[in-house]
């Protein structure tokens, strides 16, 4: 489908951008448009000024001037069609105004939720949003109890995508008990980088022990492991790889990853520098619920957990020599780890959130008797 087969829903979302901007797509309480910022409101019934026809007549004049922009952006992100043109207007752009950006994110949607349903690619990566800022939003509102966790991961997904060329894979990894929330994140980093979630072709999980169940054939899985990532990346410019279970990932098998985690080699014909790993764990989750338990003794509010406390007492726990593939593969001394990402445990009250946000997340209607029974059989 070319421009001329763009629905019209696309067009009127645009004429919404240059009109109102953010203020025009879902803006909450009472819509002002642009010129009212500097005349102020009108009253109902009251005459046009003067000034307030010329602020309405130049703020038009914008528009048009615009909407040649807006054009040439969207046409080049879809179509890939007069992106010289829309890189020349970039580099020296109008005096006085400029591609708004609350507009260029839009269109950013736009463009990727086009790509979604027409054929202007061939490979998974037009189906990369990275929508940061859902992503944010969501972890406030939905991650109870994990201020760490937060924190942590907006910083470090941020960052690697704000990266024009990352000298490597981002590498995180989480650790903490079962029920604190790893798989949660996990599958909500998927939902805000790609269109189709967890079921992207550039999202790949693996489940240590349904996976890689039997140690003799170590050999194998570790050839079939290096070619799944091998096709994923060469398929997607920016593929995400969950380990779930990571602590029960034979070592060789982290050996055989550790090359696409490592800095990127520029001889290298494919480029593992755009990929993204995740390893959940229940490793370390002594040592944070002893810390968890440390301040509640105390009488000290979880918040002020701070992550160089609580990461330097993981990193010594993690470095032990027991039984586990992060001792032997030394992920940790050779820095191929970049972000520890620590789980709390909850507290009775965060897990009643968590049983509202179910309540919510399918219509029902809840009590607070309700919500104790259910979270109390959940704590």
């Amino acid at each position: 489908m070319g421009p001329g087969g763009l629905p019209a829903l696309l067009g009127l979302a645009c004429c919404l951008l240059l009109l109102g901007g953010s203020r025009g797509l879902g803006g909450r309480g009472t819509t002002r448009w642009p010129w009212e910022e500097e005349q102020g409101p009108m009253a109902e019934g009251e005459p046009w000024s003067g000034a307030r026809y010329e602020a309405v007549k130049k703020h038009l004049e914008a528009v048009g001037a615009l909407s040649k922009q807006y054009w040439q952006y969207l046409t080049c992100k879809v179509w890939q069609e007069g992106c010289e043109e829309e890189q020349e207007e970039a580099s020296s752009p109008s005096p006085g105004w400029g591609l708004p950006l609350v507009g260029q994110d839009y269109l950013e949607i736009l463009s990727a939720w086009y790509c979604r349903f027409g054929g202007c690619c061939q490979t998974g990566d037009c189906k990369v949003v990275n929508n940061i800022t859902g992503l944010a939003a969501d972890l406030n509102g939905q991650l109870h109890g994990q201020h760490l966790a937060k924190e942590v991961v907006i910083q470090a997904v941020q960052g690697f995508l704000q990266t024009p060329q990352p000298e490597k894979a981002l590498v995180l990894s989480f650790h903490g008990w079962s029920g604190t929330g790893k798989n949660f994140v996990a599958r909500m980093v998927a939902s805000h980088l790609y269109w189709d979630g967890m079921k992207s072709e550039c999202v790949r999980l693996f489940i240590s022990l349904f996976h890689f169940p039997h140690r003799m054939y170590v050999d194998s899985y570790k050839a079939q492991l290096k070619n799944q990532i091998t096709e994923t990346v060469q398929r997607c410019k920016q593929p995400l790889f969950i380990f779930d279970e990571a602590e029960k990932l034979h070592f060789g098998l982290l050996d055989a990853i550790k090359p696409f985690m490592a800095h990127y080699d520029s001889k290298s014909k494919v480029d593992y520098g755009r990929s993204i790993f995740l390893f959940l764990s229940n490793l370390g989750g002594n040592t944070i619920n002893e810390v968890a338990l440390d301040f509640w003794r105390a009488g000290r509010a979880r918040e002020e957990i701070s992550m160089e406390l609580l990461e330097q007492r993981l990193r010594l726990e993690l470095q032990e020599p027991a039984e586990n593939g992060y001792a032997h593969s030394h992920l940790l001394e050779e820095n191929l780890i970049d972000f520890l990402v620590p789980f709390l445990p909850l507290e009775y009250h965060h897990v009643k959130l968590c049983v509202r946000d179910a309540f919510l997340a399918r219509g029902l209607p809840y009590t607070e008797a309700a919500l104790d029974e259910v979270g109390l059989h959940q704590w």
